[in-house]
């Protein structure tokens, strides 16, 4: 084995081997999660491009910075599945297939659907504050970013692919997924793509807070189950007639 191989082996072979399992195993049931968001995320990109259907979309799914806190947070959930209109929909379709599939058997359901909301609510709360910055800070946006329709799964599917391949020591793929998304940022600074920066720091910290807690657990359980320390005795004197007795 190479070099090349070994090192691949080591990036990507525990996470390889838990997709290809589950899919030999369980085939399409593996991902019902995942083949229902592709299906919604099709029905309203077809919906929203329909005369009758653009406005309905718009009034559940579009979320904009100037919009009402509990107008946006309403609409969160199914922005999430609005392909944005002025790019392909067959790239969000794959990116949902294929990033939520693998996320959906490396994580559950609950823990996938829970990372991609965490994402894309951070990308939306991100857009209110870089407004309120304004275009002179380095994290700031201008005002006319607060009224962009911000709709679609990408900072759901970057975040949920940078918390796999952390979960799964695929560090350096982690890596170029965070580069790739800086320079994007740097070549097109515009909402979506500080958006994705904003995404990507939400998933760190959330497997920082992961790893400490589960190094916290390790720590505590090498205490109760033999961490060297010779157990505590409590010695108590033992009266005068027992020591007689012991003496004879």
């Amino acid at each position: 084995m190479t070099a090349v191989r070994r090192w691949a082996h080591r990036e990507w072979g525990p996470l390889l081997s838990t997709v290809r399992g589950a899919l030999v195993a369980r085939r399409w049931r593996a991902v019902p999660m995942t083949l229902a968001a592709v299906c919604l995320t099709a029905a309203c990109q077809y919906v929203q491009n329909r005369p009758w259907g653009y406005g309905f979309v718009q009034d559940v799914g579009a979320v904009r910075a100037a919009d009402p806190w509990w107008l946006a947070l309403l609409r969160t959930p199914l922005s999430l599945f609005v392909p944005a209109l002025d790019l392909p929909v067959w790239g969000a379709l794959g990116q949902v297939l294929v990033v939520f599939g693998v996320a959906e058997i490396c994580l559950g359901r609950p823990r996938t659907l829970v990372i991609a909301y965490v994402a894309t609510l951070t990308g939306t709360l991100y857009a209110r504050l870089g407004v309120a910055l304004g275009p002179g800070s380095p994290f700031g946006l201008p005002a006319s970013d607060a009224r962009v329709v911000d709709t679609g799964p990408s900072a759901a599917v970057v975040g949920l692919a940078v918390y796999v391949c952390v979960r799964y020591g695929a560090r350096w793929t982690a890596a170029c997924v965070v580069v790739a998304m800086g320079v994007e940022c740097a070549l097109k600074p515009n909402l979506a793509g500080k958006e994705h920066l904003a995404a990507i720091a939400a998933v760190l910290l959330l497997c920082a807070a992961r790893a400490r807690a589960r190094a916290r657990r390790q720590d505590g359980g090498g205490l109760r189950s033999g961490s060297g320390v010779p157990p505590i005795r409590f010695w108590k004197p033992r009266s005068k007639r027992d020591q007689r007795r012991s003496c004879r």
